[in-house]
């Protein structure tokens, strides 16, 4: 009796939490007319792709697609090679001033500078209204370099050593016997900082100005916003706009999927990433 009552608890949570979902998968196909006729739809009788093919033919909303697709590529693959290479130099102890990088690191992580502080630098770096600045203050998280650091601790050094009487050099060894060694952990970043700059949002509201750079998360924000979508996202087509709902919809649901569709390609080296700077018996 109580393992069926924990079942209808469990289903009903499950149903709760997933009808949210459910409703703007529905809507975004809903047929436009039908929708203007009941906006209230759990099954709609015509489905429709109307809103997602207007907002496909939308430069503004290819753009900005374009804009995440570039800070989730570029900038997450940026981020690896700092993030990785500063977590390797600190696991080495013949580094020299090791314990005081790692002092420095750790204060980032206790202490924030704040958004005034970290706005006036990237002002005087010059990448006000540049893709740019929502890349390079970013590079590295203090957290995440950290735990690649306990990684790469429990590398062998011996592993060096073989290395370097074969006559590698330390940047040689890094790269052919270190990365190949460390797949679990850079897949396990790799997505954190994939799901990070995909989602870029109150930065890019600090430092782009050019609605031409916005990232898509800052779009979304400002359809939710307009009251007219049809000013923010013209249609290179002459088809009528969709209602405003449905198109907001569909952004939603073409803004999520694609990072859901970067996990199961990294999920064999996940779960072994997660692991990272666990202790271990």
């Amino acid at each position: 009796m109580i393992n069926v009552t924990n079942l209808i608890l469990l289903a009903i949570i499950a149903a709760v939490a997933f009808f949210p979902l459910y409703y703007v998968i529905v809507v975004s196909f809903t047929e436009p007319s039908e929708f203007l006729q009941k906006p209230f739809v759990l099954f709609p009788s015509d489905w429709s792709l109307a809103s997602y093919e207007y907002m496909l033919s939308s430069k503004a909303f290819m753009r900005s697609l374009g804009n995440s697709g570039f800070l989730a590529t570029v900038g997450t693959a940026c981020s690896l090679v700092v993030t990785a290479g500063l977590a390797y130099a600190l696991s080495r102890k013949r580094l020299r001033g090791r314990r005081l990088f790692m002092f420095l690191i750790t204060l980032t992580i206790l202490f924030s500078p704040g958004i005034i502080p970290n706005y006036m630098v990237v002002r005087q770096l010059g990448l006000i209204n540049n893709i740019w600045s929502l890349i390079i203050p970013a590079l590295a998280s203090g957290w995440n370099v950290i735990l690649m650091k306990s990684f790469f601790d429990s590398i062998p050094v011996e592993l060096e050593e073989s290395a370097a009487i074969d006559g590698s050099s330390d940047l040689s060894t890094w790269f052919r016997i270190i990365l190949p060694l460390s797949l679990p952990s850079i897949a396990a970043f790799g997505l954190f900082y994939a799901v990070g700059y995909w989602n870029q949002y109150f930065t890019a509201l600090l430092y782009l100005n050019d609605a031409s750079k916005w990232p898509i998360q800052v779009l979304l924000q400002n359809m939710l916003l307009s009251a007219n979508n049809s000013d923010l996202m013209v249609s290179s087509t002459a088809v009528q706009a969709p209602p405003s709902t449905t198109l907001q919809m569909a952004a939603v649901i073409v803004a999520t999927v694609p990072i859901l569709l970067v996990y199961p390609f990294l999920q064999k080296h996940f779960a072994k990433g997660g692991m990272v700077g666990s202790v271990k018996g």
